[in-house]
């Protein structure tokens, strides 16, 4: 591993000047700041483990809400902090946006604010560091996206296909042929994972399935108006899985707007189980994801990765709650 001397004989500074710079001292320059840092992520130093100090993580979190209690990303963030601050870590909440990932790398901005490792929350394919995890030396763990080839980047979530042959399962129990999937965009991975789960599960289920019997939008309100009332008509669907419960909320509302009755006529089935699910009309079928338990198991898989046990994929066991947007086929006359 590099040395602060390696840096400095590289950028022929001092061996002070290096140091200064990686720890923000303010009469260094912001250029030359900015040359050391990216210098030593080159190189491959690590401040972190040469120093023993630091015990910083961060949780990196995007287009997820995570404020207030109810908001997906809260117990995600609490789970990670009742593990990790009783082990001595710090834990900082980083808001990220395109603008940070294109002014720093991700190994950049790990090694000029001294964290140890990042729990990722809610990043799409498309942004940048994304595109930097598959060659990152600095540990992460992604929530509900996955790197391969890479042992400094671990993946958490629910099994997805576990969950998804759950949902099919029960409606099939319950008499349904003809089930429609209704999705947000598929620019992230999860739900790539959640379309594709839907299509082997009705496969395997022995049911008539392929992409015409699916519907994705990037808007919520934008999916339900245009793919649902197609899946009704057109397919004659008498289920529909929703792969995230607003959609399955919305959806709830559309189809009684339209004159039909849940679960007399369509039985709908969300996916994470949101604390308004509950409290529906009626009350919402939804594969339930323990958002506590996975903010816990992100941080055993980043100390995991920390003491070089290179963990690749953690799943959780998915789990049905079954509630009142789910009956039997209705009998045709």
């Amino acid at each position: 591993m590099a040395t602060l001397q390696d840096i400095a004989d590289k950028l022929g500074i001092s061996k002070g000047t290096v140091s200064k710079a990686l720890n923000g001292a303010p009469d260094i320059s912001e250029s030359l700041q900015k040359t050391v840092i990216d210098t030593a992520v080159e190189m491959g130093y690590h401040k972190i483990q040469r120093s023993g100090k630091s015990r910083r993580l961060c949780i990196l979190i995007q287009r997820m809400e995570y404020q207030a209690p109810g908001a997906f990303g809260y117990d995600l963030i609490l789970g990670f902090r009742q593990m990790a601050e009783p082990a001595g870590y710090t834990v900082d909440v980083i808001p990220v946006t395109e603008g940070l990932q294109h002014s720093l790398s991700y190994d950049s901005f790990m090694l000029q604010y001294n964290y140890l490792g990042a729990f990722v929350l809610g990043f799409s394919l498309e942004d940048p560091w994304m595109k930097e995890f598959p060659s990152s030396h600095t540990p992460a763990v992604l929530y509900d996206n996955y790197v391969s080839a890479n042992p400094c980047m671990a993946a958490i979530g629910i099994d997805n296909r576990e969950g998804m042959e759950l949902a099919v399962s029960h409606l099939k129990s319950l008499g349904h042929q003809r089930i429609g999937y209704l999705s947000h965009a598929l620019n992230s991975h999860i739900m790539q994972i959640r379309l594709d789960a839907f299509l082997k599960t009705m496969k395997q289920q022995e049911l008539s399935a392929d992409l015409s019997d699916t519907g994705s939008s990037h808007y919520t309100s934008c999916c339900v108006e245009k793919h649902l009332p197609r899946l009704l008509s057109e397919k004659q669907a008498t289920a529909i899985i929703c792969s995230h419960d607003l959609i399955a909320s919305a959806a709830l509302v559309q189809c009684q707007q339209m004159g039909y009755r849940v679960p007399e006529d369509i039985s709908i089935i969300g996916f994470d189980d949101l604390p308004f699910c509950a409290y529906t009309s009626p009350p919402l079928t939804t594969v339930r994801q323990d958002r506590l338990q996975l903010g816990k198991s992100g941080y055993y898989a980043l100390e995991s990765l920390r003491n070089q046990v290179p963990i690749g994929t953690l799943l959780l066991h998915a789990e049905l709650i079954v509630r009142n947007s789910t009956g039997t086929v209705k009998p045709v006359r």
